[in-house]
């Protein structure tokens, strides 16, 4: 008989701690979860899942512009917002419920509650305490906010997904991928969208022709993007929001969404009296097997703040269920990690930009394509799209691949096997093309640019 109540105790049901319980409890484990919100997490509930439902919906209104180019003359469209975000809220509540069966078919233990560490085989949700033989923290990210005068009249991407009404002029502060795609989606849906971002070029981190042809694609949409400056001050007046900008400019918003970034969630968790160690933003440091400096408390997600995507929590929980009940051998590899942006344009990238290779003194060489999509050739949308290869010429294996165009992410996913299997460009090369498809470009690539080119 143990003397734990549980094998094991997951802190937070998103993507990833819901995915580590399951396995788990399939393994014979005796779990238990808890969840201070909706079950389903972040993705689920106000990120990657209701972000693209609004992302369709604001591509509409391009679709009736370009379609008089193809013969169509369509009546004057009116859209809802409050229609649309009801039948966003009826979806996720219907992946909400999904959610729930999901954890009760696995005989997952389900507690309503914020967990917080007692010590290291204890959790206290709200007035009851569980031990676990181990414990896995899964608690993920919340939007970040800087601390400037009139900061709570901001609202954040949680907040953006339940305004009573559409605004008419939005600023949005930040250029990272959460704040291009709601650029994308308040502009396509009509609001008068400025993006403001105290650095000098949207989308960091990122392949440098990726962010020249997303922020080019966003601009002829009527995105209003300034650099070199972010909002220092916030008051409401009677006309909207105030901003006073870095650069002493002023400007009045209806509203003022902060994409900021986003902090792991480990305020108030207990990690100090489970001897739990964080590092830098206050992530919980782990190795490949996801285990803390507490040898029986692991965590996954956004909390450790390695990638931040939902499925690479997705794998990472995995991976510690296999790990520690399924009796596998499973470190968590995190190499040639795909990633989509839904901007418009939308981005899929694989493996290292054509500047972190060159940093890490890889010998490479470029192979890049630009171009109007066939879509836009009857339209006259003025837009290109973009394919680039990044192959290390030692041998010639294509170790990064970038797209900017319509179904990037799509094209994208397909391709991310290839790098990830290694395949060299003679592989690529050897591949027939899908005629007429923007991917074959990635398989009809011949001559290396320049690297100034």
């Amino acid at each position: 008989m143990s003397r734990f109540d549980y094998d094991l105790f997951v802190i937070g049901a998103g993507s990833g701690g819901v995915r580590a319980s399951r396995i788990a409890a399939g393994h014979g484990a005796r779990v238990a979860i808890c969840e201070e919100s909706r079950v389903g997490g972040t993705c689920v509930i106000r990120g990657c899942v209701p972000k693209k439902l609004l992302v369709f919906a604001s591509q509409f209104s391009e679709s009736f512009t370009d379609c008089e180019g193809y013969g169509w003359t369509p009546p004057a469209a009116e859209f809802s917002w409050p229609a649309l975000i009801a039948a966003k809220d009826a979806e996720i509540d219907r992946l909400n419920r999904v959610y729930h069966a999901l954890l009760d078919n696995a005989g997952v233990t389900l507690h309503r509650g914020r967990g917080r560490l007692i010590d290291a085989h204890t959790v206290q949700v709200g007035e009851q305490r569980f031990t676990a033989d181990k414990i896995l923290i899964a608690v993920g990210g919340r939007p970040w906010v800087p601390n400037i005068p009139g900061r709570d009249l901001a609202i954040t991407s949680d907040e953006a997904f339940h305004l009573d009404e559409l605004p008419g002029r939005v600023l949005i502060a930040g250029a990272g991928y959460i704040a291009v795609e709601f650029a994308g989606i308040f502009n396509g849906l009509g609001s008068d969208v400025t993006l403001a971002y105290r650095r000098d070029r949207i989308l960091r981190g990122f392949d440098g022709d990726i962010r020249s042809v997303v922020e080019s694609g966003m601009r002829g949409r009527g995105i209003q993007i300034d650099y070199q400056c972010a909002p220092a001050r916030l008051e409401k007046t009677d006309n909207g929001i105030r901003v006073t900008f870095s650069d002493d400019r002023v400007a009045t918003f209806d509203t003022v969404m902060m994409a900021t970034g986003r902090a792991p969630y480990t305020d108030d968790l207990g990690l100090e009296a489970a001897g739990v160690t964080t590092g830098a933003g206050r992530r919980i440091e782990v190795d490949r097997y996801s285990r803390t400096s507490v040898d029986n408390i692991f965590a996954v997600g956004d909390v450790t703040d390695r990638i931040a995507l939902t499925p690479v929590a997705l794998m990472e929980g995995h991976a510690f269920a296999d790990t520690e009940f399924g009796g596998q051998d499973r470190p968590v590899d995190h190499a040639d990690t795909p990633a989509a942006v839904f901007s418009q344009p939308p981005v899929g990238t694989v493996g290292p930009s054509e500047e972190e290779a060159r940093e890490a003194g890889r010998d490479v060489l470029i192979y890049r394509s630009e171009f109007t999509p066939m879509k836009y050739t009857l339209s006259g949308r003025r837009e290109k799209g973009m394919m680039k290869l990044v192959v290390d010429s030692s041998n010639d294996q294509v170790i990064g691949c970038h797209v900017v165009g319509p179904d990037a992410p799509e094209i994208l996913q397909g391709f991310a096997v290839a790098v990830r299997a290694g395949l060299t460009k003679a592989d690529w090369d050897r591949t027939i093309g899908i005629h007429p498809t923007s991917a074959e470009e990635l398989v009809t690539l011949r001559q290396p640019v320049s690297p100034t080119a």
